[in-house]
């Protein structure tokens, strides 16, 4: 374990961080913006920094070889084990080198994976696409390699997870005595039977429903919804089971490049990995310093246009651009996007409103702070200013005035649909140093420890002058979800944040805005469904459908939080239980799940410990 270690920085979103460790006399002491304490300790234990580095998981990695069993008590908390998954030897020139690929458990919701030499030295790694390191001195096209066989191993051990946990019943799946939500009329149908063949809905009776050798599910005293969805999402392979486990059962990325998601895609629809049905939106930015590069760029107009049409041809469903896109090229382009049979949405440009790229075409805007944004002038999105301007002055905006209202009935009118991820939003204007983050505190504690230390503290840096505008800039955007609702804007929620998790917050946040439960149900089921063309087989109840259901305990027309009490979740013929499958993945989970008799011969529920 190190004896000294110093962290000073920014985080990505402006916050200052800083970190002190000492080892001394047998006792460890740390101090940083978000944490502090002490330990009495051992050479079997290592200190893992809040704000970690590469230089830190290195030294992590070599303590665990050294370890006698490659396992080793965290500090503050937590338990880290080394994983020995892979090795190749490497040639370029006359040099060789033998690296290992290693995976650490204990840090996150999976191992992290990443490559060593004989000496425990990090040397190449891969980052889903995201961004790659390699050690200095050895080309590039040793990546490819490397990454494929990283990727493998890191896809094996989610198929693992998917074979123990995936229960598919080859006879029709019968669930007695529920109370089903349809979202359709609003209303809740008390003691209900639902019966599955072959994937579908293909009964609903008030009456007991005989179906001999059935997969059987008393479900009394729980409710039947249909599957969720998240229309944000930035899919990586481990975020299936985190949304499965939630009852999100339909997911759009919203933006990530087109070999990941492509190879995700494939794996979801393999039923290699648990996930679900994915919709595509494929992502695009100017050429520019500023430019996202997860997707494609353009330097000129007629490139742009190219690049709608590479996307079509892939089977992409809409194009979502994002914030150095020239406001000159927005109307040309979704005229282009519509004629290729696609929606457009994204990010405003900079220095355009967003009533400008309404007008202008496009279908849909992502996040709130754009709407807030529309009546601050045209301020340059692709810097931090469009947090804190959000933060500092969202509040000051009257939401009662005739010029919101107009722009509201305008969204209305033109049917231009609201993503609007307020829970990552909220999230940023309330996180302060050293505090859990309030939107997540009812869930920290079933997290893995090292997880929990992710949601305490701040990510902007608020200075105490504009403390309380950011508090009351966090109540404005639930005023602002009030608005769209009472405008009959149209709405679909997403997460833009950790799977599973910030899906549900999100609905609850619209439920604490004041809209009614039904309709905030709505904006995750029926809604993204008729938004994504996919109502005629998902997003209500009904016979015919696809069974993408979610059994949960407690009425969520009454209390949107037993939302987080998932008891099942139907994939057509596939059931997943939540309790395993968070289990699985190093988290409490937040209800037993109900048994069940799998073709009529197997009971499957949960073990005591």
């Amino acid at each position: 374990m190190p004896e000294q270690l110093s962290i000073e920085g920014i985080s990505p979103f402006g916050a200052p961080v800083s970190e002190e460790f000492s080892l001394e006399n047998g006792v460890a002491r740390w101090k940083g913006s978000d944490e502090h304490g002490s330990a009495k300790t051992s050479e079997a234990q290592f200190y893992i920094p809040k704000n970690s580095t590469l230089a830190v998981q290195t030294q992590l990695v070599k303590a665990l070889i050294a370890d006698a069993d490659q396992n080793i008590d965290l500090l503050p908390q937590g338990k880290a084990r080394l994983h020995k998954l892979d090795k190749v030897t490497l040639q370029q020139g006359e040099k060789k080198k033998t690296v290992h690929l290693y995976g650490v458990s204990g840090l996150g919701f999976t191992p992290d994976l990443a490559w060593y030499d004989d000496n425990g030295d990090l040397f190449a790694s891969d980052e889903g696409g995201w961004f790659a390191i390699l050690r200095k001195g050895w080309d590039k096209s040793h990546l490819e390699e490397l990454k494929t066989r990283q990727v493998a191993a890191a896809d094996q051990y989610l198929q693992g997870i998917a074979k123990k946990h995936t229960h598919t019943s080859t006879q029709p799946i019968l669930i007695s005595n529920v109370n089903l939500v349809d979202v359709e009329s609003g209303k809740l149908q008390k003691k209900h039977h639902v019966l599955i063949k072959d994937g579908k809905i293909a009964k609903i009776s008030k009456k007991p429903i005989k179906a001999n050798g059935a997969t059987t599910i008393d479900a009394r005293n729980h409710t039947l919804i249909p599957g969720l969805w998240d229309m944000h999402a930035h899919l990586s392979p481990t975020d299936g089971v985190l949304n499965m486990a939630a009852g999100i059962v339909n997911v759009r990325d919203i933006g990530n490049t087109h070999e990941s998601i492509m190879r995700i895609e494939g794996m979801f629809e393999s039923e290699q990995i648990i996930g679900g049905d994915l919709f595509r939106a494929g992502f695009m930015d100017r050429e520019s310093e500023n430019a996202m590069r997860m997707g494609k760029t353009a330097d000129s107009l007629e490139e742009a246009k190219d690049i709608v049409e590479w996307y079509a041809d892939r089977g992409y469903q809409q194009i979502k651009t994002y914030s150095s896109m020239e406001p000159e090229w927005i109307a040309p382009l979704a005229k282009h996007i519509h004629e290729n049979g696609m929606r457009l949405s994204g990010h405003i440009p900079a220095f355009m409103t967003a009533e400008e790229a309404v007008d202008a075409g496009f279908d849909e805007i992502q996040h709130i702070n754009m709407l807030f944004l529309n009546f601050m002038g045209k301020i340059d999105t692709r810097k931090r200013l469009r947090f804190t301007e959000i933060g500092e002055h969202a509040h000051e905006l009257d939401l009662d005035s005739k010029e919101v209202a107009t722009f509201l009935d305008k969204l209305a009118k033109k049917g231009t649909v609201v993503d609007a991820t307020t829970t990552v939003f909220s999230s940023m204007l309330l996180r302060q140093p050293g505090k859990v983050d309030p939107e997540f505190a009812d869930i920290t504690d079933h997290l893995p420890v090292n997880i929990q230390r992710a949601f305490v503290g701040a990510e902007l840096d608020v200075k105490p002058e504009h403390r309380d505008d950011y508090d009351l800039s966090a109540e404005a955007l639930l005023a602002m979800m009030l608005k769209l609702h009472e405008h009959k804007v149209t709405m679909v929620a997403g997460s833009d944040g950790i799977p599973g998790f910030t899906l549900l917050r999100e609905l609850e946040l619209y439920a604490k805005a004041g809209i009614p439960n039904i309709d905030v149900l709505r904006t995750a089921t029926l809604v993204p469904a008729q938004v994504m063309g996919a109502d005629e087989y998902t997003g209500s109840i009904a016979v015919g459908k696809n069974a993408d259901l979610v059994l949960l305990e407690g009425n969520p027309l009454e209390d949107i939080t037993a939302l987080r009490r998932t008891a099942l979740v139907l994939e057509g013929q596939n059931m997943y239980r939540p309790d395993e499958l968070y289990t699985a993945l190093g988290i409490k989970p937040f209800h037993p799940s109900v048994p069940f008799e799998l073709n009529n011969t197997t009971t499957v529920a949960t073990k005591s410990e």
